[in-house]
């Protein structure tokens, strides 16, 4: 399997070589091809995925929309072209007491990519989610190791990009497709010295053993892990007050949500002791068990959850609120437990992420104890703040305190379910991700795929055409400080 794994990563490298320089132009045309590629499987990949994951065939109606938009979104943002980030400094011949020399900025691939493909996103997560149209929007070739909870789905996925290629005339080995269950797979793309960098969604223990093997090679690499987190939701006295029921319904659904099997999920739900919060609690209980209970993706994500819950129901400091025994293979219920804050505080295994449909309420005696709390939650993905006005006016000190603990705030909304747009910002500090500067989802996604490079007093002619005087592509260039998209004399 060496010498194959060796093969693939000297193909992708040579796919480098001219991929790199692809024009925006021809890279949007590349990944609209996939989506309609991928579109024109048609219900037999919907099917295929609902088989494999037990997860319904609705589901795989909108995944499949959301992988289709996110590749024409990337290719949309490559075509305008000002994603590489120009930076134009002219040169100032009579600057005293030094001259300074022309010098030009702008964001280049870094080589191929290797993308682990999620078991909980056969589509948007996997063999064409994210990770691998912003890899190629960016210039990189990716090599996927699918993931082996959904073999079917991925190889349909990857014969649709395969066919794009074909038709784009594009290097053959720009994508390329690796299966096998064995994880020694997956260090040897790692450690291999041709990858340039690698995308994973997945486990904590599984998305950390790839960032070490990247950091022990002969040259390290940018590995970006994103590994899921509690998500803590804030509930203040208020919106308890006005809004319980509604709030109730919501958070049972994005609980129960795909059996909870988001790394979004929110897990961990903190509120001040009083009768609101515990009308809320029960109200929620109640939502709960009006819920279905569904297979989870495979028996070993049904394995690691039964485990973590066992964790949780064993302490003696937590209640169960709501606990329905389920029936069947691998089928699992939603739970709700309640703790004390001082005894979830004391005990750090409770903040650990139970992958499925499981939250705890954490009982706060008064807002600088629900404060403390907050705050050793760090390294989330998402956090919410579910208030009124009058809340915000009473703690309005809370948004700078939030800043610090995730990546993505939301305000009286569900963490489950993310917006791929400019703006998005799916990743956040250690352990949500191995690196809290960038995003997984959204155009920025990109940026983990690039480099700066600079040219010093280079020829006109010779530059990128991105950095070149005339413009003809008319992107954005921040030009001696100031953002314009002119030509320049």
């Amino acid at each position: 399997m060496i010498n194959q794994l060796n093969t693939i990563l000297s193909n992708s490298h040579e796919a480098f070589l001219t991929y790199q320089f692809a024009s925006g132009e021809s890279k949007k045309i590349f990944l609209y091809t996939i989506a309609e590629e991928i579109e024109a499987i048609g219900d037999t990949l919907l099917q295929t995925a609902s088989e494999e994951s037990n997860l319904p065939l609705a589901r795989f109606i909108g995944e499949r929309a959301r992988t289709c938009s996110q590749l024409r979104a990337f290719g949309d943002l490559v075509a305008e072209g000002s994603w590489v980030d120009a930076v134009i400094d002219s040169a100032l011949p009579d600057r005293k007491p030094l001259p300074r020399p022309d010098m030009r900025k702008m964001a280049i691939p870094i080589g191929p990519i290797v993308v682990f493909g999620a078991s909980n996103f056969p589509l948007a997560y996997s063999t064409a989610g994210g990770d691998t149209a912003s890899a190629l929007a960016a210039g990189c070739p990716v090599v996927v190791k699918g993931h082996p909870s959904h073999p079917k789905t991925s190889v349909l996925v990857a014969g649709a990009i395969k066919q794009a290629i074909q038709k784009c005339n594009i290097h053959p080995h720009t994508f390329q497709h690796v299966v096998g269950e064995s994880f020694d797979i997956g260090k040897e793309l790692t450690l291999h010295p041709l990858t340039a960098g690698v995308g994973f969604t997945g486990s904590m223990s599984g998305g950390r053993a790839i960032f070490d093997y990247a950091q022990q090679r002969k040259v390290p690499i940018p590995v970006f892990s994103e590994m899921g987190s509690t998500n803590p939701v804030i509930f203040l006295k208020d919106a308890l007050l006005q809004r319980a029921p509604e709030m109730a319904k919501a958070f049972a659904a994005s609980i129960t949500m795909g059996v909870g099997q988001f790394c979004t999920n929110p897990g961990i739900l903190l509120g001040i002791k009083g009768s609101a919060l515990h009308q809320f609690t029960n109200l929620l209980a109640l939502e709960l068990s009006l819920t279905s209970n569904f297979k989870m993706l495979h028996e070993g994500i049904y394995k690691n959850y039964c485990t973590g819950l066992d964790s949780i129901l064993n302490d003696k400091y937590v209640e169960t609120i709501y606990h329905a025994h389920a029936v069947g293979d691998i089928i699992a219920s939603p739970v709700l437990t309640r703790v004390t804050a001082s005894n979830f505080l004391k005990n750090p295994d409770l903040r650990q992420e139970v992958f499925g449909p499981f939250s705890m309420v954490v009982e706060c005696n008064n807002m600088s104890q629900l404060i403390e709390v907050w705050q050793t939650l760090k390294g989330q993905l998402s956090t919410t703040i579910m208030c009124t006005d009058h809340d915000l006016t009473e703690h309005s000190g809370l948004l700078k305190i939030g800043r610090n603990i995730a990546g993505r705030i939301v305000f009286n909304g569900v963490p489950t379910g993310v917006e791929v747009c400019n703006a998005t910002v799916h990743g956040g500090p250690y352990p949500a991700t191995t690196d809290g500067r960038f995003t997984s989802v959204g155009m920025d996604a990109i940026k983990r795929w690039v480099r700066p490079i600079c040219f010093q007093d280079c020829p006109d002619a010779l530059l990128p055409p991105e950095l070149q005087n005339e413009n003809r592509m008319k992107i954005w260039r921040k030009v001696n400080g100031n953002l314009q998209n002119q030509a320049l004399s």
